[in-house]
């Protein structure tokens, strides 16, 4: 799917070089100038590169249509006054151009990608903490105009730590990035999955009452962790989640509400734990007696 998409950029960035190429020829006699459009195919370009911006290979990108675009623009230029047209002003023209578009589209492709990567969190491709709140203040006026509920998921990984004193931080970062693809394959198109750093992370589901979201909690918790316990991982998750409609409370408090339900959630797994490791050690003193 992504060579496809990959390929028809391509095809269409060559088909905008083309056309304006063939506009700018048919009125080269005239006093209107679309030269500028040029500009349209190095922009597409840029930013189909800043898409992939961690591969740097993909930089490459700009620099080959930027020698396109000089290439054709001065090649239509030769079509349309030649033989009035010197052989070095064709040589000249085509580099100088070449490389002023390739600079343009190489800028352009950085901007693209600083645009872009200030709201992702690097290590997992998420929203970062940023775009969620932005994402969020949008879903609160929705929610307002609309009256439909939106819902708050917090979730922190337990034992995350002691994961990655055991095995590793390469471990931890794998981990960081297994619950990444849950949370995302677990989501809507629609849906905000973030990243807010370390291990914490933070889901808004649009037009999702408490019931839906609770669903959608305890579904994210049982793949986690048999996942978790597929690759060993000493780790677990607890979550918190709130509902609210309008904008009655900010995201810094629905946060605050949503985490304290999380370390509730925490407290009484730790109660909870410690609960069957009396009953197994009473057991196993029952045994002993025998």
């Amino acid at each position: 799917m992504r060579i496809a998409n990959n390929c028809w950029n391509f095809i269409c960035i060559v088909a905008e070089v083309l056309l304006i190429a063939f506009v700018a020829y048919r009125e080269s006699a005239t006093y209107y100038s679309f030269d500028v459009f040029y500009c349209v195919p190095i922009i597409h370009a840029a930013r189909l590169s800043s898409v992939r911006a961690l591969r740097r290979s993909d930089t490459h990108v700009p620099t080959i249509v930027g020698i396109f675009v000089g290439i054709i623009w001065t090649t239509g230029e030769f079509i349309a006054v030649y033989p009035d047209y010197p052989w070095s002003a064709l040589l000249l023209n085509a580099f100088a151009r070449s490389v002023t578009f390739t600079v343009i589209g190489r800028v352009m492709a950085k901007v693209w990608r600083e645009r872009e990567f200030s709201r992702k969190d690097v290590l997992t491709d998420l929203a970062n903490r940023l775009e969620f709140t932005d994402r969020f203040a949008t879903e609160q006026s929705r929610s307002e105009r609309s009256g439909k509920p939106y819902s708050l998921l917090f979730i922190d990984i337990d034992q995350f730590k002691l994961l990655n004193d055991e095995q590793g931080h390469n471990v931890g970062d794998e981990a960081l990035k297994v619950l990444s693809v849950i949370l995302t394959n677990n989501s809507r198109a629609g849906d905000v999955v973030s990243r807010f750093g370390g291990d914490e992370f933070a889901l808004l589901f649009p037009e999702t009452d408490d019931a839906s979201c609770e669903i959608l909690a305890n579904r994210i918790l049982e793949i986690a962790k048999a996942e978790f316990k597929n690759k060993d991982w000493p780790i677990a998750l607890s979550v918190g989640w709130v509902t609210g409609t309008g904008a009655s409370k900010n995201v810094d408090e629905l946060l605050r509400i949503a985490d304290e339900k999380m370390y509730l959630m925490k407290k009484n797994a730790r109660i909870h734990s410690r609960g069957d490791l009396v009953m197994k050690e009473i057991h196993v003193g029952d045994v002993s007696k025998l």
